[in-house]
């Protein structure tokens, strides 16, 4: 059973910076596929980053191109999202997943067996 405990929210204003971090307990290997996603009130859950832990395969949202840096510490056993230039519409609970067992086809689209409890941003302009 993997346990994932996210951590890092805050509030900030409007071009500010803030890292999320992902700590994954239980078992996790290579061929995990883990991503952050978010869901702000009244709007679904979207996608923000996923990484293929084996091979650092990273894929983004069109919304936080050029503005988020997912990342892996395999000793901590820790997933990081860095996001800058943060703006009003990053306000949202922060969600890190884990999927097991995908390999290369890591992607936004895949089966996500764990998640976390979540991590609140808050960005004002």
């Amino acid at each position: 059973q993997v346990q994932l405990v996210e951590s890092g929210g805050g509030s900030v204003q409007a071009g500010g910076s803030l890292r999320l971090s992902c700590a994954a307990s239980g078992y996790t290997y290579s061929r995990t596929c883990m991503g952050w996603f978010r869901q702000a009130p009244g709007k679904e859950r979207e996608g923000v980053a996923t990484i293929y832990l084996g091979g650092g395969n990273i894929y983004y949202a069109d919304s936080v191109k050029g503005r988020a840096t997912i990342s892996q510490d395999n000793a901590k056993n820790t997933v990081y999202l860095q996001m800058d230039g943060l703006k009003p519409d990053d306000t949202a609970m922060y969600y890190c997943a884990a999927a097991n067992d995908v390999g290369w086809a890591c992607s936004m689209n895949s089966a996500w067996n764990y998640w976390g409890q979540g991590t609140q941003v808050t960005v004002s302009s």
